[in-house]
């Protein structure tokens, strides 16, 4: 019975790790009750030992029931009996949830299509354990289909999986290990578990046969310590690829089909990356950073913001000339013609988007690139951008507030697929961004407003702890916790502005970077995402809700048609294009200048930024060695906390008032209690005394007879290693009041021991080698045994549950 209950256990231990994937526990409490069900079929199949062909059908067939009494007990018979209608609402749960699985980003609500999937690969997996552990008796096998369960979360998040749910996993696997290792050795006869009673005198014989016994375990749990600790004190090297986009499909330029990601998704994943890689590196014409777009969403379906899928004609091709005309862009607003060469790093996999400026007239590059014409995101059905090197040249609309406050209504096609909202919206959210921009005299004003409302006014804070992007998620950070990071802060500022009237959508790519000798740099942590709001006239613009600085976007930067100052009247507007003198020192000047973001001095005094290096490898070397070294240590201070707290009980005897003996029982109201409370008192020193003592002996290898006696002991080490006085005269003290806790009717007074215990100490230590004190000190023998004993308790723990077998009632024969 052993096996198929262990079989159970473990899978349910490795399926810990599924936890970070999803939001609430009810995924984890529906699986629990699938493994339950399988692990009860193998039990059954065990007791009345069932053909082994037959166990994995006999389990599916009750995986099934418990899915129909779950998901589908309404259309089920007698809520668990599957019929058509039970099967088609499982099958459309199913399709549900694979649906949602494209749709949320981790970790993912606990849908019931969801919750479905999970369970079902979970009851599979320990179908696949019970059969492979139980059946064909290859417990090692069973590690397969677990490590699947540890593939999942590895696949979907970038932060490792935490040590506590490996050490769960393991420890799963481990004891079905040891479980099919108990089964092969029970055709021998039952193993019996010997106890010894602890002797006051006696050390613990050498020969102890629960060594043989601990030792496969011993080895077993050493190799999951060293696994968890060994990644934890060595530097880590460079991190997975830069880019792991989420699937999806779509139709580019003439038919071709082009898989495009779920940027939503992706976004926190670059920003939460444990190392800050380079992505990309830029030069511009006019050595100002630019933000680097990748996609335009335009869809708001109350859940999250998604694309249109992209349409690239062939006529629109990057090497046949200019790209369309940026939609909106008229000629009466200004624009700077900028040139932007970008060289793409070659460690970026499967990008089929380009990271362009806003907006891209002309660009130069190798390969079948094509814009949408609606979006002008450039992308590639046969090319990838990594290790890409091409040069844009866009016109960048440089607008007066004068000239967004004038602004005519946006074109019917414009607002109609840029203005829709869901009909479920709170309306809490409507009032909010009318409360907001009630100010506001026009949309641009409106904008304004809303931007401020994000950045100074509205007491948000950036967090990168914050998670979702669905209605639930967007109202509480409207209304609630007003804590997230880019992705919140864009959609929430995008949603508002449609809620005015304002055309909008979502832009997700990069921030302009740091730059470094007058290259600029762009890393994953400058994955950014931000609102784009459109201006008859001026086009698509960027706005900036997102805080930046160190308290949060460390390289994003508002545009200059963006500030404050514009919504009041003082006979002159912002300069739309900053000087070259306002951008402070010149970035390549100097090693500290070098990593400053002009436009960041900007927005913040003129204070430098740091950009975030990563954590030097020699530094993290250090850290390694100074972790291992507090490891070694630990020994010793175990040892020391050991001392301390026998100490405080063996130099409190003698305090004042605490003598014993027959005056100090007649002084006691309650003589006879008194007398037992201080003889409690004296053995507790007297032990104390005593185990220090025989840990300074085992520490200076020094060994103690089992036959011998304390006095013995004493005379003994007088006379082998030559005591002094003093010493002689301490040791025979401490033997002294052993001996009358062991044999006399009343222990007596023990007087002082501190300093006895001390006196022998020292001059154990002094008849010992330099090495062996040293060793006393940093490595103490007597310490690593009893964390070797505590070790041989847990394993024992581990033995007595594997002893507990289930009473069914034995099969009677007709």
């Amino acid at each position: 019975m052993r096996l198929p209950v262990m079989s159970g256990v473990a899978t349910g231990a490795v399926a810990i790790a599924l936890h970070s994937l999803f939001q609430g526990g009810a995924w984890f409490w529906t699986s629990l009750g699938i493994i339950l069900v399988v692990t009860g079929i193998g039990v059954l199949a065990t007791r009345y030992t069932l053909p082994y062909w037959l166990v994995p059908p006999a389990q599916l067939t009750a995986v099934w029931i418990y899915l129909t009494a779950v998901f589908a007990g309404s259309q089920a018979w007698a809520l668990a009996v599957p019929t058509k209608d039970s099967v088609l609402r499982l099958a459309e749960l199913a399709a549900d949830g694979f649906a949602d699985i494209q749709r949320f980003a981790v970790p993912v609500p606990s849908t019931s299509g969801i919750t479905l999937l999970t369970c079902s690969g979970v009851g599979l997996v320990a179908i696949c354990v019970d059969f492979l552990a139980v059946r064909l008796r290859r417990a090692a096998l069973a590690g397969l289909p677990l490590l699947s369960l540890f593939v999942v979360p590895a696949s979907f998040l970038d932060d490792p999986l935490g040590w506590w749910v490996v050490v769960l996993g393991a420890l799963g696997f481990l004891g079905l290990l040891v479980a099919d290792g108990r089964e092969r050795v029970g055709h021998w006869g039952r193993t019996v578990l010997v106890r010894r009673a602890p002797s006051f005198v006696a050390p613990r014989p050498a020969d102890d046969p629960s060594a043989l016994r601990l030792s496969g375990k011993r080895v077993g749990f050493t190799a999951i310590a060293l696994a968890i600790l060994l990644p934890a004190l060595l530097p880590t090297l460079e991190p997975d690829p830069l880019f792991g986009f989420g699937v999806g499909s779509g139709k580019g330029g003439s038919g071709s089909a082009i898989s495009f990601p779920n940027p939503v998704a992706n976004l926190r994943r670059e920003l939460s990356l444990p190392a800050n890689s380079t992505v990309l590196t830029y030069l511009t014409s006019d050595n100002s950073p630019r933000y680097l777009r990748l996609y335009s969403l335009d869809v708001f379906d109350g859940e999250q913001w998604t694309m249109t899928k992209p349409v690239g004609r062939a006529e629109d091709r990057t090497s046949a000339g200019p790209l369309p005309p940026a939609p909106g862009q008229g000629p009466g607003v200004p624009a700077a013609q900028v040139t932007t060469r970008i060289t793409v790093s070659e460690e970026v996999e499967d990008l089929k988007f380009l990271p362009l400026p806003y907006p891209p007239g002309t660009i130069r590059i190798d390969g079948d690139w094509r814009p949408d014409r609606e979006t002008l995101m450039v992308f590639s059905h046969s090319d990838t951008a990594g290790g890409a090197s091409y040069e844009v040249v866009s016109a960048e609309p440089r607008p007066t507030a004068a000239m967004l406050k004038a602004a005519g209504p946006a074109p019917e096609a414009v607002r109609e697929r840029y203005l829709p909202l869901p009909d479920g919206l709170p309306s809490e959210i409507r009032r909010l961004a009318e409360e907001v921009t009630g100010e506001g005299a026009t949309p641009y004003e409106k904008a304004i407003l809303l931007q401020e409302f994000f950045t100074t006014k509205g007491g948000f804070t950036y967090s990168l702890a914050t998670q979702g992007h669905d209605g639930s998620a967007l109202a509480d950070f409207l209304l609630r916790s007003r804590s997230g990071y880019c992705e919140q802060f864009a959609a929430s500022m995008a949603v508002l502005a449609r809620v005015l009237g304002i055309p909008s959508r979502v832009a997700i790519g990069y921030t302009g970077g740091g730059s470094v000798s007058g290259r600029w740099n762009v890393r994953t942590h400058d994955s950014h995402a931000w609102p784009e709001l459109y201006f008859e006239g001026a086009g698509w613009l960027r706005f900036e809700p997102t805080p930046s600085g160190p308290v949060g976007q460390a390289s994003g930067s508002r545009p200059p048609y963006t500030y404050p100052e514009v919504l009041t009247d003082r006979g002159a507007e912002p300069s739309a294009t900053p000087s070259a003198g306002s951008t402070g020192a010149d970035p390549s000047s100097g090693p500290s200048a070098a990593r400053r973001n002009p436009a960041l001095d900007r927005d913040f005094g003129g204070v430098p930024l740091a950009v975030d290096e990563g954590v030097p490898v020699a530094a993290k070397a250090g850290i390694g060695v100074a972790a291992a070294l507090l490891v070694l240590l630990v020994p010793a201070l175990l040892g020391y906390g050991t001392r301390r707290r026998r100490r405080s009980l063996y130099s409190r005897e003698a305090a004042p008032g605490r003598e014993s003996g027959p005056a100090s029982e007649a002084a006691e109201p309650a003589g006879v209690t008194a007398v037992r409370a201080e003889h409690g008192r004296t053995a507790a020193a007297v032990t104390a005394a005593w185990a220090d003592l025989d840990d300074a002996l085992c520490d200076y290898g020094m060994a103690r007879e089992p036959s011998e006696s304390p006095r013995a002991l004493a005379r003994r080490l007088v006379r082998q290693y030559g005591f002094d006085a003093e010493a002689a005269a301490s040791v025979t003290r401490i033997a002294a009041a052993v001996e009358r806790l062991l044999f006399a009717r009343a222990p007596g007074a023990a007087g002082p021991l501190t300093e006895d215990v001390r006196r022998v100490r020292r001059a154990l230590a002094a008849t010992a080698s330099r090495g062996r004190r040293i060793r006393a000190v940093l490595l103490p023998p007597s310490t690593l045994l009893r964390i070797r004993a505590a070790g041989a308790r847990i394993l024992d723990g581990f033995d007595r549950l594997g002893n507990i077998r289930l009473r069914l009632p034995a099969r009677r024969d007709a």
